[in-house]
């Protein structure tokens, strides 16, 4: 089997059915590293023609909470009072860079998606713009 670029849907249903056939390769085999370079060229592929947008901090914040059985107590730690913190989760206050640099350390959120902007909700108003 020849490894050649992924450019259309078929390159890339014949990738896909290459990957299922090469899937239990042994480790170090020549099979192994076919399976290696044809999940990087379909990444790549799956990167450019569906790439997936970063979480919005709230969301990722959120999610790290859940996962790992935290209170919004719990985020004190991190982004300091009761009111700031529900400030932050309810979209009505950015997050500073330390707290974004506390939360990344402590929860091990990406710091990209601590830090991408967003907008901001206004109480009982429209949303204002990202800055």
């Amino acid at each position: 089997m020849s490894i050649r670029p992924i450019r259309t849907e078929a390159d890339y249903d014949v990738a896909l059915r290459a990957v299922e056939r090469l899937w239990n390769a042994r480790k170090g085999s020549a099979a192994a590293d076919r399976l290696q370079v044809l999940v990087t060229l379909i990444e790549a592929y799956e990167a450019k023609h569906w790439p997936i947008d970063p979480p919005d901090p709230v969301d990722a914040i959120a999610y790290a909470m859940e996962r790992k059985g935290l209170s919004r107590k719990d985020l004190e730690a991190f982004i300091g009072s009761r009111a700031r913190v529900a400030d932050i989760l309810n979209g009505r206050r950015r997050l500073t860079m330390e707290m974004a640099w506390k939360l990344h350390r402590g929860l091990g959120i990406p710091a990209e998606v601590l830090l991408r902007p967003v907008a901001l909700r206004r109480r009982g108003g429209p949303i204002a713009r990202a800055a």
